[in-house]
Formats: structure tokens, sequence, C-alpha cells
């Protein structure tokens, strides 16, 4: 039992540090934001509240400049005074902006805060393991292996949730009528658009995959649900 001790400590302090991240964000969020009010963003959310049914998307603003958009775990969807600018200013359409709210739903109803908080704490617990496992046979460098093989695994399951986050707003985008061109042609900005830096983010809240992978995966599902209509036409 006892060599199984470091690992429980492990995830227990995985679970510690994702539920202290969660506090802290969320509270962070309810100072630094309010709803949103933009009778001509929200028109154009209208046709995905009607696919979702429900009475309307709720879309609040967190005050800081960097180009982001992020779903908090209480279910929140947030975009930042830096990206609701970018739209302001007619760099980002009505339509590329409802595609980023389109995402986060996807991250709020594929329940993946909860899955990272699984992640983010097995992947600690790995980290430890590796380092005891492997400092045994490489003193001085084995920590720095489990450190960076385990951060390599937590990436691969970030841009997993990236991926199907992005499936979900295809799907929803396509529903509402809206289509997925907002969604790939915002890709294609988001470099520029984000070239002052990324909004800081929780450690369970990183990595995303390129975005030109991003962008065949959604041609890719698009691809596949042409084929499936052919039949029928």
């Amino acid at each position: 039992m006892l060599k199984f001790t470091p690992l429980l400590l492990a995830l227990l302090y995985g679970i510690a540090m994702y539920r202290f991240s969660s506090w802290r964000t969320a509270r962070e969020l309810d100072a630094r934001s309010a709803e949103l009010a933009d009778p001509g963003l929200h028109k154009v959310l209208a046709p995905m509240a009607k696919a979702l049914e429900v009475e309307r998307v709720k879309l609040h603003i967190y005050e800081i400049d960097p180009v982001n958009g992020l779903a908090a775990p209480d279910g929140r969807i947030f975009i930042t005074r830096g990206f609701y600018n970018k739209y302001r200013s007619g760099m980002v359409s009505a339509e590329e902006m409802a595609s980023v709210v389109a995402h986060e739903l996807g991250h709020v109803a594929l329940g993946h805060s909860r899955r990272r908080m699984i992640d983010f704490s097995g992947s600690n617990a790995l980290r430890m393991g590796l380092a005891m496992v492997l400092s045994r046979f490489l003193p001085g460098i084995g920590v720095l292996i489990a450190n960076a093989l385990s951060s390599l695994l937590s990436a691969k399951l970030s841009r997993s949730d990236e991926y199907e986050a992005d499936a979900y707003a295809a799907a929803l985008l396509t529903k509402a009528g809206i289509g997925t061109e907002p969604q790939k042609s915002l890709f294609r900005k988001l470099e520029k658009l984000t070239s002052s830096g990324a909004a800081p983010m929780p450690a369970w809240m990183m990595s995303h995959p390129k975005t030109s992978e991003r962008i065949a995966a959604i041609e890719a599902l698009e691809s596949r649900w042409n084929t499936a209509r052919l039949p029928g036409d």
C-alpha cells in the first residue's frame, strides 16, 4: 500500500490544483465580466439558440485585451474585450464571432471541463510515477524526461478536446444555417488576430491544434456529410 502513496498524493494534488484553478478562474471572470448586450450579435446567435432549442445563447464579455474565447467550468461562455473590439472594428464578422461561441458551447456540451479535471489529475500522477522510476536509472534528468512526457500527453488530450469542440461547432453552425465558412475563415485570421499574445489561461485549458489541421478536419466532416446526403439528394 505504501508504494502507491506517492501516486495517490499526486492524484489528490492534481485534483486540488484543478479545483483551485477553477475557483480562481471563476472569481476572476466574476470580477471582470458582464453579460454582453449587443443586438446585432445576438441576432446572429438567434438561429443557434433555435437549433439548440433554448430561448437565447447567453454571452459574456471578459474585460481583458488579448483575443480569446472560453467556456468557464460553470458553463458560461465568454469572449474577451480584445476579441469584441476586433468584431466592432470589422476585422471579425458576426458570423465568425458566432463560430467562436459555437466552439465554446461545444466544450460545455461535451463536458470537457469535467474531463480535463481527470486528465489534469492523471497527468500529475503520471508525472510523479515516471519521475520516481526514471530517476532511479537517470539521476538528474529523470524528472525532466517525466515532465516532458506528461506534458506531451496533456497537450494531446487538449488537442483532442479542441477537435471535438470544432466538430460540434461545425454541426451547430450548419444546423443553424450559418455554415462552416465563417469558422474556417476565422481560423485563417487567427494568427494575425492573436499576434499580441493569447489570453492567460489555466494550465488545464491550454494547447490547441495547428490552424491548418483544424480547417482540414472541418472540411473532412463536410465531405462526409455531403457524401451521406447524396443517396437521398
